[in-house]
């Protein structure tokens, strides 16, 4: 038993000695309940508006001030004609727009019944809803308290519309967002574990002796797999477009230009990876925990962005999966070009070649 007892403590000297146990034991599940428990929000909050007021009465300005002082969402930009609704929308900033009729007030005062319209950004069909439903919410909370005493019934007809997705499918949000995580992994994944392969086989000691420069090299490993994974993104193209009936209502060519360069940047993060692991576990550990979780909690893949505390906002800007999913969603259900979508592209492009520096100097640093 003292033996026994004696190998127990051993065992846990052991663990307590090896930082990496530590983090995985202990550090990993507070981190996953942190950002579970704050990624994960059913409500919205400070959602970007747009209102397009034809009446500017008394009435539309009580309801303008009742909408806004909800705490649920913030005024972007008030808009002149039905024709500025579209760009607003199409631009992904302003998730729903206000229309209210002309003489909304005078219609609502004598007839007891006005029309206003809610015009939503359907692209992501649960923020859609949540929005249209809190603003309807609320214009009915404001009849129910500034008449309460009518007799006549009054009512504030309110007309929800969808843009780029009227039925509201939610699988329009979810190929998007399947393709960023399926090529992140694939791409990433399978260049992390290319260089510590090597290492383990023994063969870098022939690329070391080799005439190839570093980049050389690099770039001969992501090749093959740049090859192979946009043959898998023109396979997921489309079984969503013909499986799933997504729509592509931008440029194919333009759509497979924008995903050959976010394969490109996976790409690079996966040689990073492996110029920074010492085995292909490592690797690929450092790949499943970087890349996997961060893009399913923190890409807007499944929680829109806008609820999340501002320090996961800020963190989000990291995670390049968060700007593929807008440039895909943008050009497949809103026909977004170049003109839309450049932030992102311009961020996309900056990350590629960030990451591709830091592997050359990493394998340069391993070289010596």
């Amino acid at each position: 038993m003292k033996r026994f007892i004696g190998f127990i403590k051993k065992e846990f000297y052991h663990i307590f000695r090896d930082v990496r146990t530590i983090l995985i034991l202990f550090g990993i599940p507070i981190a996953q309940l942190l950002v579970f428990g704050y990624a994960i929000r059913s409500e919205i909050r400070d959602a970007k508006i747009a209102i397009l007021d034809r009446s500017h009465d008394e009435v539309t300005r009580q309801i303008t001030n009742k909408i806004l002082s909800s705490g649920y969402f913030l005024l972007s930009e008030n808009l002149q004609s039905e024709n500025q609704i579209e760009p607003a929308l199409k631009r992904g900033v302003v998730k729903e727009v206000i229309v209210f009729e002309n003489n909304f007030g005078k219609n609502f005062r004598k007839e007891g019944v006005a029309h206003m319209q809610l015009i939503a950004d359907a692209s992501d069909p649960n923020i859609a809803k949540l929005v249209t439903n809190y603003t309807r919410a609320i214009v009915n909370d404001y009849v129910k308290k500034e008449f309460p005493g009518m007799k006549m019934p009054y009512e504030i007809e309110v007309q929800p519309r969808m843009f780029f997705n009227e039925v509201l499918k939610s699988v329009y949000m979810f190929v998007p967002g399947i393709m960023a995580l399926i090529l992140m992994l694939i791409s990433a994944m399978m260049t992390s574990i290319s260089i510590t392969r090597e290492k383990e086989l023994g063969t870098m000691e022939i690329l070391l002796v080799s005439p190839l420069r570093p980049i050389q090299i690099i770039v001969g490993k992501v090749t093959p797999y740049l090859a192979l994974s946009v043959i898998n993104a023109s396979v997921i193209i489309s079984l969503g477009h013909f499986v799933f009936g997504v729509p592509i209502k931008g440029s194919v060519l333009f759509l497979m230009t924008e995903t050959m360069l976010f394969i490109l940047m996976a790409l690079s993060l996966g040689i990073l990876i492996s110029t920074t692991s010492q085995n292909q576990m490592e690797a690929m550990f450092k790949s499943f925990m970087m890349l996997m979780l961060p893009t399913i909690l923190l890409s807007g893949l499944i929680f829109p962005i806008e609820n999340m505390p501002t320090v996961l906002q800020w963190l989000t800007n990291l995670m390049p999966a968060r700007w593929y999913i807008v440039i895909v969603r943008d050009i497949m259900l809103k026909g977004a070009d170049i003109f839309y979508v450049w932030k992102e592209t311009l961020i996309l492009i900056v990350m590629t070649f960030v990451f591709i520096g830091l592997s050359v100097k990493k394998f340069k640093n391993r070289l010596e």
